[in-house]
């Protein structure tokens, strides 16, 4: 089965792979932008980057309801388990096989408080290494960093970079971060969810195209990318 990946609004991102389902950072009730309603989606796993409402979002509710194992930090695990969640923690550097494939988190310069001001651990980024070959980088909300360069060296098929600026990398950063990742396709995050992080995608596209060699990639709300 081929691997795609449809934006649902902010930083949620959706993967259909090798049967499997799987939900990014589900910030969906309270989001603006957001195209699809909590109860509408039934994922196998949730991957979450940070502990900030706009990542964990609907994590609880959809994972009570699904079943649905939910992969975090360590902290943000713990959190989820006292909740009746079914969790999986981690730390960056640290991977783990999944039945859709493996999965490493990754260094990211943020923030990682929880909705209720518990200890959300540290932020992170998570690479994917999904059973068909695809390889996924999802940034999380990040600063820019040299070690990309590192993660990089993995092999990304898409890079998913935050662009709002403010919270995260702006545009420029983002440039820089793919010139060191060096991914194959590229699209933003993180961007155009409130006015505070609003951003000219296309223009940001336009730049891709011409000072890297990355194919980028701007879905509509709802929009997909496929990968394999």
């Amino acid at each position: 089965m081929a691997t795609r990946l449809r934006w649902l609004g902010h930083s949620a991102l959706w993967i259909e792979t090798d049967g499997k389902k799987l939900l990014i950072d589900p910030f969906l009730t309270g989001n603006p932008v957001a195209v699809e309603k909590a109860e509408n989606l039934q994922p196998d796993c949730i991957l979450v980057t940070h502990g900030h409402f706009d990542h964990v979002g609907d994590t609880v509710g959809i994972a009570q309801r699904t079943g649905a194992t939910v992969v975090a930090n360590y902290e943000i695990a713990e959190w989820l388990g006292k909740q009746g969640v079914t969790a999986h923690g981690m730390q960056p550097g640290g991977t783990f096989r999944f039945p859709f494939g493996r999965v490493k988190l990754t260094t990211a310069i943020h923030g990682s408080a929880l909705p209720d001001g518990s200890n959300g651990g540290i932020a992170c980024g998570i690479h994917l290494f999904l059973n068909d070959g695809t390889r996924i980088f999802d940034a999380g909300d990040t600063a820019l960093f040299g070690d990309m360069r590192l993660i990089g060296e993995d092999g990304i098929d898409l890079a998913c970079l935050p662009i709002g600026d403010n919270f995260t990398m702006g545009p420029d950063d983002s440039i820089r971060a793919v010139k060191l990742l060096q991914p194959r396709m590229v699209m933003p995050i993180h961007y155009n969810t409130f006015e505070l992080i609003n951003q000219d995608a296309a223009g940001w596209a336009g730049r891709v195209r011409s000072d890297t060699q990355a194919t980028p990639h701007t879905p509509d709300l709802g929009g997909w990318i496929e990968l394999s």
